[in-house]
């Protein structure tokens, strides 16, 4: 076992975790950080990306003593007094979601593309999403979503 340090959406913890344990398999076992899930166990799908240290990745393919001395921030940690995002409120808005597996690891994704690009093409939003899949929207409402939550003018080519 492997004592690790981390600050996961604004809490300090402190935990003994096993070496080879996924940083995703830690945030939902340990920390009941569910909102993050569990797609591929590959990295393929995105469906587990979080921001470590404000940069995305996906926590499926980190372990949770490489986020030793870090800041993790999941889809729960985004809200702030209980108010939404602009991202998750856009993709709510523009029904940018269906079954919703997909959803919060897009929603991270999203964020980490517009603290890039705060006011990105469609372009640029399909390249920055490009490793988070999703198999029900068709990508269209999303893209739109991202649009709104970079305040493009509506009716802007999304």
């Amino acid at each position: 076992m492997t004592r690790i340090s981390v600050r996961v959406d604004g809490v300090d913890y402190t935990d003994e975790v096993e070496p080879r344990t996924l940083l995703v398999h830690y945030l939902r076992e340990q920390l009941g950080k569910t909102g993050t899930v569990v797609g591929c166990d590959t990295s393929n799908c995105g469906a587990c990306t979080v921001h470590l240290d404000g940069r995305s990745v996906k926590s499926c393919n980190v372990l949770a003593v490489q986020a030793d001395g870090h800041e993790v921030t999941t889809i729960e940690g985004l809200a702030t007094g209980g108010e939404l995002h602009p991202v998750p409120q856009a993709f709510h808005e523009c029904h940018a979601l269906q079954c919703g597996y997909c959803t919060p690891g897009m929603i991270m994704q999203a964020v980490d593309v517009l603290r890039e690009n705060p006011d990105p093409s469609e372009e640029e939003i399909r390249l920055g999403l490009e490793g988070n899949l999703c198999r029900c929207t068709g990508y269209h409402n999303i893209v739109r979503a991202v649009r709104q939550a970079a305040g493009a003018r509506e009716g802007a080519q999304a």
